[in-house]
């Protein structure tokens, strides 16, 4: 959705009839219209960050929906409940557990329902999202290094932005063939991330 290749994403339990969406921007009524589809209620908004092409559907949902808006407690965008790393929220029978991951931004968090983990920009399918300067470098190299990657190889992942060769993964497959995760050691990272122009270019990645 949008001119960023936007993802959103509908999380909802059989039982409760509860309901989540994740970073409605662009398009909210898409995932609304989807939540009355499948006779869910909508009881929170969660943003994987404040950055804005994943907040701007926010107001819109909270027209037309009862919700809470839910943030990792450094984010700048407007929101009603903070979480932080390893918080759980309960809907109806789904845990939806938060890993704070920043580095593309200080509040960037994924999210771990089961063995299905909405990464928003911190990991694509292929790539990872984008830093500024070597100490943000640095932070999101921890958390892929010592979060991400610590989750079990069959543990899918959806992204924000379908920006890769397949809109989903899994993080054993990511380990295998994303060339950020191949690169152990920081200082090869940070060159990578430094030369992802000319990597791209060399290695017909778009």
């Amino acid at each position: 959705m949008g001119g960023d290749r936007n993802f959103g994403y509908l999380i909802g339990d059989e039982e409760s009839r509860l309901a989540a969406i994740v970073d409605p921007a662009y398009a909210p009524e898409k995932l609304i219209d989807a939540a009355g589809k499948h006779k869910l209620k909508i009881k929170y908004i969660i943003c994987t960050h404040s950055h804005s092409d994943h907040t701007n559907g926010n107001s819109e949902v909270r027209k037309r929906t009862d919700v809470e808006t839910v943030m990792h407690k450094e984010a700048t965008a407007w929101h009603d409940k903070n979480i932080d790393d390893g918080d759980v929220l309960e809907l109806g029978n789904v845990s939806l557990k938060f890993i704070h991951t920043p580095g593309h931004s200080p509040d960037c968090i994924c999210i771990l329902a089961g063995n299905k983990l909405m990464t928003g920009d911190t990991l694509y399918v292929g790539k990872i999202g984008g830093t500024f300067g070597r100490g943000d470098a640095k932070i999101q190299f921890d958390s892929l290094f010592s979060k991400l990657l610590a989750l079990d190889d069959d543990v899918e992942i959806y992204p924000a932005h379908d920006v890769g060769v397949a809109p989903t993964s899994t993080i054993g497959n990511e380990k295998k063939t994303n060339p950020f995760l191949l690169r152990t050691k920081f200082e090869d990272f940070l060159w990578l991330k430094d030369n992802w122009a000319q990597y791209k270019a060399e290695h017909g990645i778009e």
